[in-house]
């Protein structure tokens, strides 16, 4: 039966009250057409994928096109026949899920759910499989590598397509970190993560912001930029002007990249050209602050030299006078390196930690990125200048650093051979660069230090690779690859991720695997002859030594009362030092050199005229290591 609509009449203004009738009625018509939208089931999400790794699995779906939905629930079962429990719940502005399984070889079925602000949930999506299996060390580092380059991918800003400071930064976006990401873009395209065409376009789309909108002060980039127009964002007080160091960690990236483009085509001819306008523009002679015999990190025009930080080493800003003597425009002497980089040997470090030549640096080398910034693209290997080679120094730096966390003088929890890197990164309290020093240690291990010093310690960095990623990556794995740190002791694992931190990552790992960066950097024209103007000569570099000797190796007792005696069943005959550290490194005893036989030796040592404390014992032979901490105490 239709209902008939009795509609008022008014003789003098019915054209006025049909309108309020109608659009009443129509408010009337759509709220109930709203109502009953939010009790409808929602539409199910679509295109449910999942990818199986080494001790994860990867969910992925096409979010559902209904209206007012705050989350989608992710089921999950042993069997693709059921029964599905639910496995976790996540918000509606991420349509991706992680599941970190552990180390077994399984199958896994999946299936997902929409929910609407009613509590209505959808239908399942179809069930989707995925497998968790064993991978070999070449894959996890691919793994690593895909997950870390999607920071920089996907977490870009929209407009300049530079990287942004970190995960929640907005339009903050960071001028060395995006050179560590642009590095990271030949890496992607040789391992198939983008395509060639996609990554020369991300470049266009770069190298035209900094040109074109970027503001430069003498042709330095500022620290921080405004990702949409290009403005200096203040990285302090007066810091709001040119940041030379920033600049040399992006034109280490755009010179890579400038050798990596170089087919003759018109885009990737018209991309070169534009790097090298860029490169060119800079005016490193005018950071001499005039004329001095060192570099100086910044200059504003408001405040021009009272951040007064001259540029003297080991740090992290070597890059920044190889750059600089190498500018075919505006150049600085080479003997700038000595006077300024060098201190003219100033930076010198006669002295070996855990016995470990430190070759230059400050107390146990600082914290590791000082061995990561500059050479992501300037090659260290086989070769020196007049102070060391900076490859064995690295590799040096490195050991020491994990030396430290073993040998964990101030007893954090979590420290260990798989368990160790002290560099500048979050932490419960904020950010520190931490190192192995006292007042620098506060329990922080951050990833990013083992893992981009791959190339120098290939063996003890997969190792903690393989640590991170299976023991404790259900806290400090995600999306965008492992999070910035962690700190046992605390129970703090961070949710954050820093450009500065992941960039290094990507490109030190294909150091170690291909040497691609390295030999993209090096390749440009103006590299060579500056490192023979610096005097660079060639030295072949020492080798990361093995993890462990051929040899089980027990010592006892632990703690030693005045002896103790060290038991190795070899696998094959060999000579190996003998030496005692302090908790500082430092060497306490030498006992020299002892034939191990091919089978059980036992040899004893006195401990009776040392001080009760910690110490760390250590056996070398040739490239192979054992260490281990062992305690003296007196009756």
């Amino acid at each position: 039966m239709l209902m008939r609509l009795s509609v008022p009449k008014n003789r003098e203004g019915s054209g006025s009250v049909m309108s309020m009738y109608w659009k009443t009625l129509l408010v009337v018509v759509l709220t109930a057409a709203s109502a009953s939208a939010l009790r409808a089931q929602p539409v199910s999400p679509a295109n449910l994928a999942g990818v199986g790794y080494d001790s994860h699995i990867e969910l992925k779906w096409t979010a559902s096109t209904s209206p007012n939905i705050i989350a989608y629930n992710i089921y999950r079962s042993a069997s693709p026949d059921g029964p599905f429990a639910l496995l976790r719940q996540v918000g509606a502005s991420t349509p991706n899920a992680l599941d970190f399984i552990g180390r077994i070889d399984t199958v896994f079925s999946y299936r997902v759910t929409a929910l609407n602000s009613s509590g209505q949930e959808s239908a399942p999506t179809s069930v989707q499989t995925a497998t968790v299996a064993a991978m070999s060390d070449d894959d996890l580092m691919t793994m690593v590598q895909r997950y870390t380059f999607r920071y920089f991918w996907e977490h870009s800003h929209p407009v300049s397509g530079l990287a942004r400071e970190r995960l929640n930064s907005g339009d903050i976006v960071t001028t060395g970190g995006s050179g560590f990401g642009i590095s990271a873009i030949p890496v992607a395209v040789e391992r198939g993560f983008i395509t060639r065409q996609e990554g020369l376009l991300r470049m266009i789309q770069i190298v035209s912001f900094l040109e074109l909108r970027a503001q430069r002060y003498h042709g330095a980039f500022a620290h921080w930029l405004n990702g949409n127009t290009g403005a200096t964002i203040p990285f302090s007080q007066f810091d709001n002007g040119g940041d030379l160091v920033e600049t040399a960690f992006l034109m280490q990236g755009l010179l890579t990249v400038r050798s990596y483009f170089n087919q003759d085509v018109p885009l990737e001819n018209s991309l070169r050209s534009t790097i090298t306008r860029l490169w060119e523009d800079v005016e490193w002679g005018w950071y001499r602050r005039n004329d001095s015999n060192v570099l100086y990190w910044h200059w504003s025009p408001n405040y021009q030299w009272q951040m007064n930080f001259q540029l003297r080493g080991f740090n992290e800003t070597m890059i920044t006078y190889i750059l600089g003597v190498a500018s075919p425009t505006h150049g600085i002497p080479a003997s700038l390196y000595h006077s300024g980089w060098a201190s003219n040997g100033g930076f010198v470090t006669p002295a070996a930690y855990f016995g470990y030549p430190m070759y230059v640096g400050g107390f146990r080398g600082g914290p590791l990125f000082f061995a990561h910034y500059s050479y992501l693209g300037f090659d260290p290997r086989n070769k020196r200048d007049a102070y060391c080679n900076y490859f064995t120094r690295n590799r040096n730096h490195t050991l020491i650093n994990r030396e430290y966390c073993i040998a964990n003088p101030k007893n954090h929890a979590g420290y260990g051979p798989d368990s160790w890197g002290l560099t500048a990164s979050d932490n419960p309290w904020g950010y520190l660069a931490h190192e192995p020093v006292f007042d620098r240690d506060n329990g922080t291990i951050a990833p990013t230090a083992a893992l981009s010093s791959m190339p120098y310690t290939p063996a003890q960095s997969m190792a903690a690779l393989k640590h991170f990623y299976r023991n404790l990556g259900n806290r400090l794995w995600g999306y965008y690859g492992f999070t910035d740190a962690y700190n046992i002791g605390q129970n703090w694992f961070a949710s954050s991720y820093l450009a500065i931190d992941q960039g290094p990552i990507i490109g030190m790992i294909e150091n170690h695997r291909t040497g691609l960066l390295w030999d993209l950097f090096m390749a440009n024209p103006e590299m060579q002859p500056a490192l023979d103007s610096i005097g660079f000569i060639a030295e072949q570099s020492a080798v990361a030594p093995d993890l462990a000797l051929p040899a089980e190796v027990l010592v006892y007792p632990n703690p030693s009362n005045g002896h103790f005696s060290i038991f190795l069943e070899a696998a094959e005959s060999f000579t190996a030092q003998i030496q005692l550290t302090d908790a500082l490194g430092r060497q306490v005893r030498n006992w020299g050199a002892f034939y191990i036989q091919n089978g059980e030796n036992n040899l004893s040592f006195d401990t009776n005229e040392l001080p009760a404390g910690v110490y760390q014992l250590r056996l070398t032979s040739g490239a192979r290591r054992h260490t281990q901490r062992i305690l003296v105490f007196h009756n």
